[in-house]
């Protein structure tokens, strides 16, 4: 071996740190070049420790952030996002034997439901063994929102769309302003921030329209339509990122915010 070789510096591979720029990059943060200049304005932490230029870090091992948000990478997480079909339930274990949502994705390993739907709802929800990106996702001072498409029974009213963007008076308070989108005359696109039990329906039911079907098409900037009820598929580094900014932001909690399109919740709605 000569002494050229001697002095290369090893080549990037799998199981072993790896240039910060690059596992950047491979999370979807941009070129080599643009995670580069993040490094260099003090944007990177890795393990807590603001970054340097030219420095290596594990994507599968250390615990790397740009601007506070965790890169996702860390060995042995995942991260599902799941059509859940209406009759199946969102827990791990059902003592009555009902279908689970996490029966629909591989057993390993093992990952729990992000917020609920109850039994009779249908659409998306987040599948993980992430405790802090759940977190995040779930906690009411975060706020993320979540849109949902309803049919109800009767012809929606100004007025009862009114009251739904202004907030419906339920047992458990007054609910916090909607977004709502006239899509028929029994049909809407409701969007909201809490996660109360059952909200939607009970919020539609409060002014006169309890709900005929519900689906969930959206959870903080992540849709995917052509994700097929009883599917799932990986969220992919791009979307975990956006869905911990949605959960990080200010205005992630008030409907009507911007909100980023993706490629394609605390309790049931």
């Amino acid at each position: 071996m000569s002494d050229d070789q001697l002095c290369m510096p090893p080549e990037d591979g799998p199981g072993q740190a790896e240039r910060l720029q690059k596992v950047l990059a491979q999370a979807g943060l941009g070129s080599r070049r643009a995670c580069e200049q993040l490094v260099a304005d003090g944007r990177v932490t890795v393990n807590g420790v603001v970054a340097q230029l030219g420095q290596r870090a594990d994507g599968a091992r250390d615990r790397i952030a740009v601007d506070g948000i965790p890169v996702p990478g860390r060995q042995g997480l995942a991260y599902y996002l799941v059509h859940k079909p209406a009759g199946v339930i969102c827990t791990a274990a059902d003592p009555q034997g009902r279908p689970t949502v996490t029966s629909l994705v591989p057993p390993a390993p093992r990952v729990f439901p992000v917020g609920r739907l109850d039994a009779s709802s249908e659409g998306l929800i987040v599948l993980t063994n992430d405790g802090d990106f759940a977190y995040q996702l779930t906690h009411p001072s975060f706020g993320v929102l979540k849109e949902y498409v309803v049919e109800v029974e009767g012809k929606l009213s100004r007025v009862a769309l009114g009251q739904l963007r202004r907030g419906v008076e339920l047992d458990d308070g007054k609910t916090a302003p909607a977004k709502v989108s006239l899509l028929g005359p029994s049909a809407a696109r409701v969007t909201i921030h809490e996660g109360r039990n059952r909200q939607v329906r009970r919020m539609c039911e409060a002014v006169g329209h309890p709900v005929r079907t519900l689906v969930r098409t959206r959870i903080g900037p992540v849709s995917d339509p052509e994700l097929a009820p009883g599917t799932w598929r990986h969220l992919d580094g791009s979307e975990i990122r956006r869905l911990w900014e949605a959960a990080s932001s200010p205005t992630a909690g008030r409907p009507g915010s911007a909100s980023v399109s993706a490629r394609r919740a605390p309790r049931g709605a």
